[in-house]
């Protein structure tokens, strides 16, 4: 078979991964400071149950998130809304999946970076008159920044590699497209795949050793 082909085929497949990467970024790291927010919260009872869902979420496999997300409507008899968008519904399926099992994770980060920034800079916006959002906005988002950008890092590497729990639901991504290769008999595309995923990790290494950089001048 021909090579350009094949990677042709590769290629278009980790177009595939990459959308699942940029859509669950786009909404998963907003939402996730909002779910932060609310496990912060003064109000008890939205604390609780926000903690419980994350600790649902962050205790299963996301595997098993997807599958239930996919099947569950229909097993539930809900309808199958994902039939309904025709081949795009798997990847949208995905997505789902991925965006709630990321808020989750990039909550927990959100807080502990909120929580680390002193108690004492807060009292010092709050004497000199500043409002929670001014605070918030001028003193400790900065911070909070430069505090999660290691372990956001991590997290986006992680959710690059995930996007191929998507061939679990039948999602042509990348590695289901070498595992058709596989069957015919060719192993090589196998380790081409492990390159596309090598690539785009050390892009991303690269961007966040940019942003460290640009970050140096809060010594936190």
């Amino acid at each position: 078979m021909n090579p350009s082909v094949i990677f042709s085929n590769l290629f278009q497949s980790f177009g595939i991964n990459c959308t699942i990467f940029f859509i669950t970024l786009l909404i998963a790291l907003p939402f996730g400071l909002i779910v932060a927010f609310g496990a912060m919260s003064r109000f008890r009872p939205l604390a609780y149950v926000i903690k419980f869902f994350v600790w649902i979420i962050r205790g299963t496999p996301l595997m098993l998130q997807i599958i239930f997300i996919y099947y569950g409507p229909g097993l539930l008899h809900w309808g199958q809304p994902w039939n309904a968008m025709g081949t795009s519904g798997r990847v949208v399926a995905t997505c789902v999946a991925f965006i709630i099992n990321y808020s989750c994770y990039f909550s927990e980060i959100y807080r502990g970076g909120i929580q680390s920034v002193p108690r004492g800079q807060y009292e010092a916006g709050q004497v000199l008159g500043m409002t929670k959002s001014q605070i918030f906005f001028k003193i400790t988002l900065l911070q909070v920044i430069k505090r999660v950008i290691p372990p956001m890092g991590n997290e986006f590497m992680t959710l690059i590699k995930d996007t191929a729990l998507a061939n679990i639901i039948a999602c042509k991504e990348i590695i289901m497209m070498s595992k058709e290769f596989i069957n015919k008999g060719l192993i090589w595309p196998l380790f081409s795949t492990a390159l596309f995923f090598l690539l785009f990790c050390g892009v991303l290494t690269l961007l966040f050793s940019w942003f460290e950089k640009r970050m140096d001048y809060f010594r936190v």
